[in-house]
């Protein structure tokens, strides 16, 4: 890598304010206080590893999960600096752990030219939200020590040794009392540190969890960059140009990598990271690659006479069907705005990418002509395929306007009309249905039966999807579209609520309409819309006592040690019809007693992955997959 060349001491570190509120508004800092805020503690450590790296310093990180959940973090970048800071009259090192927004990541004359993570305040966060932090430092021939209690310095920077290396170690204990668990899930981390890798050409990441008795490791060392990354994405599927198309350039001080590589499926998958942050709302950079990508092709095509004079233009999304990009840009000073933070609002960049962006697609095109004609022949069927979707769709809506009701004849629609308040049961065959619709209550709850195989889209595209009899009460019912044109504030209901048996058939049903949101609802997921009912498993009935429904293998056997398993009879439900409308209510339906899990998007990489192995087209990660996970399914009816 090469080296950003620039002082690095204490003058470089800036101090703008104290560590108030950290403690007290931890969500202000890092997010949330769960699951995913706990996590973030060990990105931000890592994002300060990787400036170095992305600064030409650092070679290798280190990250382990200890046992009671400790993590420790090392690198052989420079060493934070361990000399006096002017301002605050401690060492810098120690400025940088209890000083809110002090680090050297604050522009002009600073120790990093870019950085991703919470630009400066994100060791000083961790600090404070940790029951205990301690921080070891080799430079300048010495080897240093300091350590912190919440936030607090207990032991400042101390040279307990001497040493000829050069790096950071840092060891915290998040702190119980601020974040609901303290349990890491190794999982989770791996697919980010091999995220970073991917996005930091050459840098070596491992993890290890030495919480269990056989530890768990991983390391990640791409020497392709983003198109190690595309490949690992298509790793599952039919690619058409086997070498990805890759752009390096940099123009006025902006630093763009893209990686380029289509597929024959029918989704579009294009990931943006900024400073190697994901910013998961696109931005100006995305913008000015969709523009590039669009103009590049009509060009090519227009003057290799693939489209013809009379032939109108291709549309973008035409040009994106099958694509798999990465988009990794370097901002000096990059502005995100958007809801979640996560958009890049930078306005040069946009100009940056389309420009490095067409130049290198115009040129590949032209150098490459096989493969610009597969993947034009693929845009050019896509374009088919929209212009029967769009006749499709005015069908649908011509035929919608003609009847006396636009919604689904099977749909028992609720009474109330505000979407907050509102749930849709989509509900698996007529007899389930039946029951559903008797049990419900009506003012708020709507059941939709749905009977029959259900298309699986992972395998169609659009124009097949309008007017699929068994899709089209789910899309009219939802009421907000499908596609690039759905609209997340036109939803009927607040909760879309899947009902399905506790099955084989069931949890094919469910995977299918879990994959038809994923790929044409997806802001249903994002926005925490979709639902899984959990029907009960079990019911328990003994003589003198009300019937007990459990959920779970576990939960049943804890139940008959608690009420004696001489004469209790055990039923084990097969499916939905079996209970009637008053005991579906009681289990499944009643807010007061149901249980219902909300299906989340942590990691659209990883998901986009599953629905791929799942149901795409290749046989054998199917069958790997399967092969891996059967021996966590339970209750398997055969």
């Amino acid at each position: 890598m090469e080296k950003y060349e620039h002082k690095y001491g204490a003058e470089q570190i800036q101090v703008l304010d104290g560590l108030e509120h950290v403690r007290k508004r931890p969500g202000m800092y890092i997010g949330s206080v769960s699951a995913r805020g706990l996590h973030h503690l060990v990105y931000e450590i890592v994002d300060n590893c990787v400036d170095e790296a992305l600064a030409g310093y650092c070679k290798n990180i280190h990250v382990i999960i200890e046992p009671g959940n400790i993590i420790s973090v090392e690198d052989d970048g420079r060493g934070i600096p361990v000399d006096i800071h002017a301002k605050t009259k401690i060492s810098a090192a120690e400025t940088v752990y209890t000083q809110l927004n002090a680090g050297g990541k604050f522009g002009g004359d600073s120790g990093y030219k870019v950085s991703g993570g919470l630009h400066g305040v994100g060791a000083s966060v961790v600090n404070a939200l940790s029951n205990w932090c301690e921080v070891t430092i080799q430079r300048d021939g010495g080897l240093y020590q300091m350590s912190f209690e919440k936030g607090k310095t207990v032991k400042p920077l101390t040279k307990i040794g001497d040493s000829d290396k050069t790096g950071t170690k840092v060891r915290f204990l998040a702190d119980d009392t601020i974040f609901e668990t303290l349990e890491y899930e190794y999982e989770i981390l791996e697919n980010r540190f091999r995220e970073m890798a991917f996005l930091t050409k050459g840098l070596f990441i491992s993890i290890e969890d030495k919480r269990e008795e056989t530890p768990k490791k991983a390391e990640f060392c791409f020497e392709g960059g983003l198109n190690s990354f595309v490949e690992y994405l298509n790793k599952n599927k039919e690619v058409i140009n086997k070498t990805p198309i890759y752009i390096e350039k940099e123009q006025n001080d902006v630093p763009v990598e893209i990686a380029i590589q289509y597929t024959t499926s029918y989704s579009e998958n294009i990931y943006t990271f900024v400073n190697n942050i994901n910013t998961i709302e696109g931005g100006t950079h995305l913008e000015g690659f969709k523009r590039a990508l669009t103009k590049a092709f009509n060009d090519y095509a227009r003057s290799h006479n693939i489209l013809k004079e009379k032939d109108s233009n291709l549309q973008g999304e035409d040009i994106r069907e099958g694509i798999t990009a990465v988009i990794s840009v370097k901002v000096r000073e990059p502005q995100f705005e958007g809801q979640t933070k996560m958009k890049l609002g930078n306005s040069e960049v946009a100009g940056i990418v389309q420009s490095l962006v067409n130049e290198a697609l115009t040129t590949f095109l032209e150098e490459n002509p096989s493969v610009a004609k597969a993947i034009l022949e693929k845009c050019v069927n896509a374009s088919r395929a929209r212009e029967a979707a769009r006749k499709a769709r005015e069908l649908v809506r011509r035929k919608s306007a003609l009847e006396t009701s636009t919604l689904p004849g099977k749909l028992a629609d609720c009474s109330s009309k505000v979407a907050e308040e509102c749930e849709v049961y989509i509900v698996e065959g007529d007899s389930a249905g039946g029951s559903a619709k008797q049990g419900r209550d009506r003012k708020f709850q709507a059941i939709l039966p749905l009977w029959g195989k259900m298309l699986n889209v992972e395998k169609a595209r659009a124009d097949k999807i309008y007017g699929n009899d068994k899709l089209n009460p789910v899309i009219v019912a939802v009421g907000a579209g499908i596609g690039a044109e759905f609209d997340i504030t036109k939803i009927r209901y607040g909760k879309v609520i899947i009902m399905a048996d506790a099955d084989v058939d069931g949890a094919h049903i469910r995977t299918l309409l879990l994959t038809f949101f994923f790929r044409y609802m997806r802001p249903l997921i994002e926005n925490g819309n979709v639902y899984l009912a959990q029907p009960p498993l079990y019911k328990l009935s003994k003589k003198g006592i009300k019937d007990i429904y459990c959920y779970s293998d576990e939960e049943r056997d804890e139940k008959l040690e608690e009420i004696g398993r001489e004469g209790v009879n055990i039923q084990r439900y097969k499916g939905l019809g079996e209970m009637d409308p008053e005991q579906l209510w009681d289990t499944t339906m009643n807010p007061e007693t149901r249980i219902l899990i909300k299906v989340t998007m942590e990691d659209a990489i990883k998901a986009d992955a599953i629905f791929t192995v799942l149901m795409g087209d290749e046989i054998a990660p199917r069958r790997e997959f399967i092969e891996n996970n059967a021996k966590y399914v339970k209750n398997l009816d055969i």
